[in-house]
């Protein structure tokens, strides 16, 4: 690994075999080290053997070991000529997150914490096993598949403005939910409308500082605000698509003659059968993601209404934005001083578009995409914007949250969930839990500080930050 500049650290397309790329990895001197003690960095070196690649594989300061690629890696396919790959997208498609502002003070949500943090873990169904209060008609799950957000919104799970601000419009259009097998179908249907477990969140939190005055007024953000985070994704219904493809994709491998250094990265060339039925199919995941989300900031909605008896309109609570970070998407990019298409794999990476992109909404068009970067229970969380410099440096891509540096298993058996409480009750943090499994496995001893992993891809040009916020409650599935 070579210290290319101060915050790209490369590993040359020399060091193994296969690679048509080099392997970049946005960190600075002091994180590199944690990086380098996971097998993380040896996938970025396998991505960049993929048929097809456009400029080197790429990792966010986040990154960690994943399945076929890191969890953090960026990776451009050419649309002609390459492939497409799930493990580049991972098993919980569109796994995102959602940023809801609010006109109330930290004051007025203080005195009610307990009470407005209770409220959304009974209304939103959150934890293993917890099935969805929709019920729906035969039909309806297909038409969420193939329209997203859209399906949510015409049924009254929000409002018409909501798709204006959701990552293209809480819709993919390459959607087709004939491509999603019975089973993906199956484990779908009853929990549209849950959080789930494992690292998904809701989160009330306060604004608490401003760094980007143009930005932050572009969105509606202030100090002192109070804000909800949502972080879900594509539930069992994500998950066996990617089962599903995944075992398809080996089969092609073998079909179409490629030479993989791991397995794990199965894919198939992106123009070819196999190739466009993933894509069909995990467009249909995305979709579902974000519908997902929709349903969950209804409740979310309902249940601030419940606690300071205001409607949710009086209460100002307008989206801010929604961002995926697991997907694949076809994007135009300058290459070579020309556009081309590629086929754009960020798994555990955002979107970062710079200012003017037709992708950006046009309320935000000026200052560039909205970047929303959830860190642990206990520290801090950040909204951030894309740069032209990102579009150059990563595709227009930039890091998805802290990053885990222990393993589930690890902070088990390390951290007990009574001290954990208490930790974050002393600093003023109540959180309300599916399990004490689920505490220990995500306390933010677990965790990379995202103050470092944020410092560093604002540094490096990837995206500006424009606020920080802090947790005052938690739900934890």
């Amino acid at each position: 690994m070579e210290h290319k500049s101060k915050y790209v650290y490369k590993i040359p397309k020399s060091y193994k075999k296969g690679m048509r790329a080099d392997g970049w990895i946005f960190s600075d001197s002091e994180l590199i080290d944690s990086i380098k003690s996971d097998n993380a960095p040896e996938q970025v070196a396998n991505v960049a053997t993929l048929p097809g690649i456009v400029g080197p594989s790429k990792a966010m300061p986040d990154i960690h070991w994943g399945y076929g690629f890191p969890i953090g890696g960026v990776a451009a396919l050419d649309a002609e000529e390459g492939v497409i790959s799930p493990g580049g997208v991972g098993y919980d498609i569109n796994c995102g997150v959602r940023l809801v502002k609010t006109n109330l003070g930290e004051a007025e949500v203080r005195d009610n914490l307990k009470g407005l943090i209770n409220s959304m873990f009974d209304n939103v169904p959150a934890g293993v096993g917890r099935k969805s209060k929709v019920r729906l008609e035969t039909g309806e799950l297909e038409t969420a598949l193939d329209y997203g957000v859209e399906w949510a919104v015409e049924k009254g799970y929000g409002w018409d403005e909501d798709l204006k601000r959701i990552e293209d419009n809480g819709r993919l259009e390459g959607a087709d939910s004939e491509k999603v097998s019975k089973k993906a179908k199956d484990r779908g249907a009853p929990q549209l409308g849950t959080l789930g477990g494992g690292n998904h969140f809701l989160e009330v939190q306060k604004v608490e500082k401003i760094f980007d005055e143009e930005a932050a007024e572009a969105m509606d953000l202030k100090e002192g605000m109070i804000t909800t985070m949502i972080h879900t994704g594509s539930r069992g219904c994500g998950h066996q698509i990617a089962t599903d493809y995944i075992k398809k994709m080996e089969s092609a491998v073998r079909k179409y003659g490629i030479n993989l250094p791991d397995k794990q990265l199965a894919c198939a060339p992106f123009d070819s059968p196999e190739g466009q039925d993933y894509f069909a199919a995990m467009n249909c995941g995305a979709n579902y993601a974000w519908t997902n989300r929709q349903l969950i900031l209804h409740w979310v909605r309902e249940s601030f209404e419940k606690v300071f008896g205001e409607s949710a309109e009086d209460l100002d609570m307008s989206m801010i934005y929604d961002v995926c970070h697991n997907v694949a998407k076809k994007e135009t990019h300058e290459v070579d001083g020309k556009d081309k298409e590629l086929i754009v794999h960020r798994k555990g990476a955002t979107r970062a578009f710079e200012p003017g992109r037709k992708e950006v909404p046009k309320k935000y068009r000026g200052v560039g995409q909205p970047v929303i970067i959830p860190g642990d229970m206990g520290t801090a969380s950040y909204v951030m914007i894309g740069t032209e410099h990102a579009m150059k440096r990563s595709w227009g891509s930039t890091c998805h949250g802290a990053g885990r540096v222990m393993s589930r298993t690890g902070a088990r058996r390390k951290f007990k969930a009574n001290l954990i409480k208490k930790q974050l009750s002393d600093d003023g943090i109540y959180v309300k839990a599916a399990s004490d499994d689920v505490l220990e496995e995500e306390s933010p001893g677990a965790y990379k500080d995202v103050n470092k992993v944020v410092e560093i891809t604002h540094n490096a040009g990837l995206s500006k930050i424009v606020a920080k916020l802090v947790p005052l409650g938690v739900v934890k599935g």
